[in-house]
């Protein structure tokens, strides 16, 4: 039964992942929820212990310092930031109006969106739980994605350009999913348009970071942030963090990024045979 949960949790935090594809003063209440729900998020594996009201709390500071380090690896990757939706402000959405410095910050999100047509590198991924995972990722646009897990993750997620699948290598299982129905489609879309396309919340710079919120609403399973972070510096993509309609952060970082070699593409190709067995 234990297998059975990591199992389950494994294949949630990837699929948190995909319910996408990351800090501006007067947020707006409707943001500041998901931020306390976020600093909840580790408590998700606190069904594990017994309740006691005293013990939660160290165990929960215990398990979310290692977040903001990461693990030694042969090319050092980036470390992963906490959710910064405590600092968020400039909500743009459901009317608001936008100020032309918020303006110009789309526009520059947009132009790097539309123009980065092929993206590898590897990733590190920070589920619900504080457990990192990490791997190789694989991007080609319009509408294709391959990421590997390393192992011991037995899982790899692979879009074709009309469907998501998350696979699990040690079940020769698969689930497969509409990409139109997924928020990778704003990562791998041709042309990005962030006012047009999506429901923008906010948008900000530092000296460091441009950061976007953008919100997803899905009538059967409810709404869903995706905090996306560019460097201020080249605006090449950094970090994102998506929150489910729980409340719950799955975060994924990206470095070693190459924007030149194509994958092989037998590489985004989905045996859709493996579902009819």
């Amino acid at each position: 039964m234990c297998r059975a949960m990591s199992r389950t949790t494994s294949r949630a935090a990837i699929l948190g992942a995909i319910v996408l594809l990351t800090a501006l003063p007067a947020f707006t209440p409707a943001l500041a929820q998901p931020a306390d729900n976020a600093a909840k998020s580790a408590p998700a594996a606190k069904p594990a212990h017994k309740p006691q009201a005293a013990k939660p709390k160290p165990a929960n500071t215990a398990q979310q310092s290692p977040q903001r380090a990461a693990p030694p690896m042969q090319a050092e990757p980036p470390p992963i930031r906490p959710n910064p939706v405590a600092a968020l402000f400039g909500k743009t959405g459901e009317g608001a109006t936008i100020t032309p410095e918020q303006r110009a910050l789309v526009d520059k999100i947009n132009a790097y969106m539309s123009g980065m047509q092929i993206l590898n590198g590897s990733f590190i991924q920070v589920g619900p739980d504080g457990k990192k995972s990490q791997g190789t990722f694989y991007i080609q646009k319009p509408g294709k994605v391959r990421f590997e897990y390393d192992p011991p993750s037995p899982m790899e997620l692979i879009a074709d350009g009309d469907s998501v699948v998350v696979r699990d290598r040690n079940l020769a299982t698969q689930d497969v999913y509409p990409l139109s129905q997924t928020p990778l489609r704003f990562l791998l879309a041709d042309r990005v348009n962030l006012l047009r396309d999506t429901n923008l919340l906010a948008v900000y710079a530092d000296d460091v970071f441009i950061t976007a919120v953008i919100e997803e609403k899905n009538g059967i399973v409810g709404n869903s942030k995706l905090m996306i972070m560019f460097s201020a510096k080249d605006m090449s993509l950094k970090q994102w963090t998506i929150t489910d309609p729980q409340g719950y952060d799955t975060t994924v970082a990206v470095y070693n990024l190459d924007t030149t070699k194509r994958a092989d593409p037998n590489a985004f190709r989905i045996d859709y045979t493996r579902n009819i067995q």
